[in-house]
């Protein structure tokens, strides 16, 4: 009975057991040193610390992560430090909390109701659903169908309470369009596009922080060339929200548009992103854009790595996501991607239809680059130094591409004449070389076609569209990267023709979209015309792959039937293609 007491006395003062420790590191990180059986534990509850991890291992301090470790050190005690470490911990695990109970009251279809806000022209209750979420969450990928009005639903954002004043980037052509519906929607809203590549015409205005007429105003509206000799003005003014239009122009990190991005969004509350093909290429993309968005919705971009792609190593943008549909669910489930389909609004468009034709290109004009060509391939198969490889590889893919353009446009322009003499109908033709356009002007000069490609100033392309819509031409030459978010083609026009390919199928979705969107009432068709040899068969495979990394991810519960291999060495592909090709054509003519 003794020895029981003593026994039960001494549990009684024992202080509790743990199993390790957690340091916040400057507010940002955790660094945990637990014991080896505990951190085997841990690797499971948390995918994005590398299974292979050994001592300390390394957690982003967001608040989601915060509410998980708060719930695995109720299971296995740890000791926080320093000082006031605990504190942060709970503090950042019930902000989480909070904002998953306010999103999925703002999701939930059946109590919503979008808060009320003044428009000259109300937004369809889809629209307010995505504004209120995002003003609940702070960054948000609106990522909808193309034509579902992404632009109303950020100036809805706009008239919610404390959300002025607010910067919008966008693409060049599309500055006009936006201030347009900014007073249309927003009437009364004080609205300047910027007009140099940096605020110093504005003098004292931006300097001294005076308010004129000018500035700051409520909208500011500029494109994503001027974002980096603007962003310490937005930084500091400061903006307190910024929406990013087709905002696949920040799937690239280091350049100076990201890098203007991050710093003008430094000091924002809330950060909108629009665009239906929010990746261009391969899944690692997506850290890059909701990096800007939400920081650290995803983790840090080594966590984002270990846990959804298929390389740790190397630029994020080139990482393949190794499962696109858990991925995109994950977003959804962290509120960081709202997307609605035509068929979830309730407003669906007469079909599109996808046709492929392939044809022999001319093999006189493949013949020319055949022994440069061919030597580049060489070099980029073989044992050179690395610079020497990246450079082949950039040329042997610009020539191919070139080529196979030139090789192909008199039987393009032949299929374009063709539409447009018995259907008597618009068509929108898109490329990319100005060499192939010269091509295509001989022999499509009797049509009058208008041009949107990289040459014309914005006000020629309103201008080009304007005669397009007017009824002056009936064809209209866009460049394949040139009419992102460009609206009103529907109206007259429901034929796409691709003469020129391009790497990323989100750049046939944009092109496609600027004919098959609200408004239209008849069936689209979209014809892709391939060469069956050249650079075409190569790019129709590594269009395959790159579909299926964002297709997965923009619908988890879609059936898919996509490549499954993932090929980041396209280009290696390309010349080994090319060389085969290039000794069956030897052999052919011996």
């Amino acid at each position: 009975m003794r020895a029981q007491k003593a026994t039960q006395k001494a549990i009684a003062i024992t202080p509790p057991r743990t199993y390790g420790t957690a340091k916040l590191r400057y507010g940002v990180d955790w660094a945990l040193d637990v014991q080896p059986h505990v951190a085997l534990r841990l690797k499971r509850v948390f995918p994005s610390i590398a299974q292979r991890a050994q001592g300390r291992l390394w957690l982003s301090a967001t608040p989601e992560h915060c509410r998980d470790l708060e719930w695995f050190a109720s299971r296995y005690p740890i000791a926080f430090e320093p000082e006031g470490a605990l504190d942060t911990l709970h503090a950042r695990a019930r902000e989480f909390d909070a904002q998953v109970e306010r999103a999925a009251a703002i999701l939930d279809g059946s109590h919503y109701k979008p808060t009320a806000v003044k428009m000259a022209l109300p937004p369809r209750q889809y629209q307010a659903q995505a504004a209120d979420l995002c003003a609940t969450v702070g960054g948000l990928l609106v990522a909808d169908e193309l034509g579902l009005g992404k632009t109303v639903t950020a100036l809805t954002l706009l008239a919610h309470p404390d959300t002025l004043p607010a910067a919008a980037v966008v693409p060049t052509h599309l500055q006009t369009q936006w201030a347009a519906e900014a007073v249309r929607f927003l009437p009364g809203l004080r609205v300047h596009i910027a007009q140099r590549g940096n605020p110093d015409y504005l003098g004292a205005s931006v300097r001294e922080g005076v308010r004129s007429d000018v500035w700051p105003p409520d909208l500011l509206i500029l494109n994503y060339h001027k974002l980096a000799g603007w962003a310490h003005a937005l930084a500091t003014l400061p903006v307190r929200t910024l929406i990013f239009d087709e905002c696949q122009e920040l799937r690239h990190s280091g350049t100076d548009k990201y890098t203007g991005a991050a710093a003008a969004g430094s000091a924002a509350h809330y950060r909108m992103g629009l665009s239906a093909t929010p990746i261009y290429n391969y899944g690692g993309e997506f850290w890059n854009v909701l990096n800007i968005l939400r920081p650290d919705g995803l983790g840090s971009e080594r966590e984002f790595a270990t846990e959804w792609c298929t390389d740790s190593l190397g630029y994020t943008d080139r990482r393949s996501v190794t499962n696109p549909k858990a991925l995109g669910a994950a977003l959804r489930d962290k509120v960081l991607m709202i997307r609605r389909t035509r068929a979830d609004v309730g407003r669906e468009l007469p079909p599109l239809t996808n046709i492929v034709h392939e044809f022999e290109p001319r093999p006189d004009v493949l013949r020319e680059v055949e022994t440069r060509a061919e030597e580049l391939a060489r070099v980029l198969l073989g044992s050179g130094k690395g610079l020497e490889k990246m450079q082949a590889a950039e040329e042997l893919s610009a020539k191919l591409r070139l080529y196979t353009g030139l090789a192909k446009a008199p039987y393009v322009a032949e299929f374009v004449h063709m539409l447009l003499q018995e259907t008597g109908e618009p068509v929108v033709l898109y490329g990319w070389h100005h060499a192939v356009y010269d091509l295509w002007r001989t022999h499509l000069g009797a049509y009058e076609p208008v041009w949107y490609t990289g040459k014309e100033t914005p006000k020629q392309k309103d201008a080009a569209k304007a005669a397009f819509l007017a009824g002056k031409t009936r064809l209209m030459i866009l460049s394949l990267r040139a009419g992102q978010g460009l609206d009103g083609l529907q109206a007259i026009c429901h034929r796409a023709v691709f003469g020129e390919l391009d790497w990323s199928p989100g750049v046939h979705e944009q092109c496609v979209g600027r004919v098959h969107r609200d408004g239209q009432t008849e069936p689209t068709l979209a014809y892709y015309l391939a060469a069956t040899d050249g650079a075409d068969p190569i790019i129709m495979d590594v269009l395959s792959v790159k579909h299926g990394q964002i297709a997965g991810v923009r619908d988890p519960e879609a059936e898919m039937v996509v490549s499954k291999s993932i090929d980041p060495d396209h280009i290696k592909r390309l010349a080994e293609h090319y060389l085969a090709r290039s000794a069956k054509r030897g052999a052919d003519y011996q």
